[in-house]
């Protein structure tokens, strides 16, 4: 089990295990988005850019953290948000 451990989650640039890491430009834009529309709580068209701001950096972070993860483990992260935002695409 270890080495298998090892495998999916140990950095390929660094070699230490890497299971979160500081957000990339678009996840900080997501993260930034999110709560404006939480504190805020815009209505209207303003409200839907921001619900559609998040959503759409969410689809950017996964495609890039698939193309560019460190690890397997950050690879699978971005599938598996990838799936869950076109699954939830309505």
């Amino acid at each position: 089990m270890s080495r298998f451990v090892n495998w999916f989650f140990r950095n390929r640039v660094t070699g230490e295990i890497t299971i979160a890491q500081m957000p990339n430009p678009a996840l900080w834009v997501v993260l930034a988005a999110a709560v404006l529309s939480w504190v805020w709580h815009p209505p209207g068209r303003t409200g839907a850019n921001l619900d559609s701001l998040v959503k759409a950096g969410l689809v950017i972070w996964a495609v890039d953290e698939m193309a560019r993860g460190v690890n397997p483990w950050r690879r699978c992260l971005g599938a598996a948000v990838l799936i869950y935002e076109v699954a939830t695409l309505v």
